[in-house]
């Protein structure tokens, strides 16, 4: 697995691989303006997680999802986890759990 130091590192070496499409989170799907198409739970992998920690504010905290879709589009999720997380449904929350194998 790669370390970042920062969630701009993370960005922008993710973006180099092809990660560019910028993935919006709704209770039940992903979202991608730019070609005005939802994604489901099941039309997604999440392939790569990161999590940065603000050092002194709970409110740096925030988690990097690396998605591929079923369709081979590839694209990123930035959100807030823990107290600042946004709500999901069960599907989703469980799309998005992270899993230490």
């Amino acid at each position: 697995m790669i370390f970042f130091s920062t969630l701009t590192e993370a960005l922008d070496d993710l973006r180099r691989r092809g990660f560019t499409a910028d993935f919006d989170l709704h209770p039940n799907r992903l979202s991608y303006s730019a070609r005005q198409m939802e994604l489901h739970p099941d039309d997604f992998e999440i392939v790569e997680v990161y999590r940065f920690e603000g050092a002194t504010n709970p409110g740096d905290s925030e988690v990097l999802y690396a998605i591929e879709g079923k369709d081979g589009l590839k694209g990123v999720l930035v959100n807030a986890y823990g107290a600042y997380s946004d709500n999901v449904s069960t599907e989703m929350l469980a799309k998005l759990g992270v899993r230490h194998d």
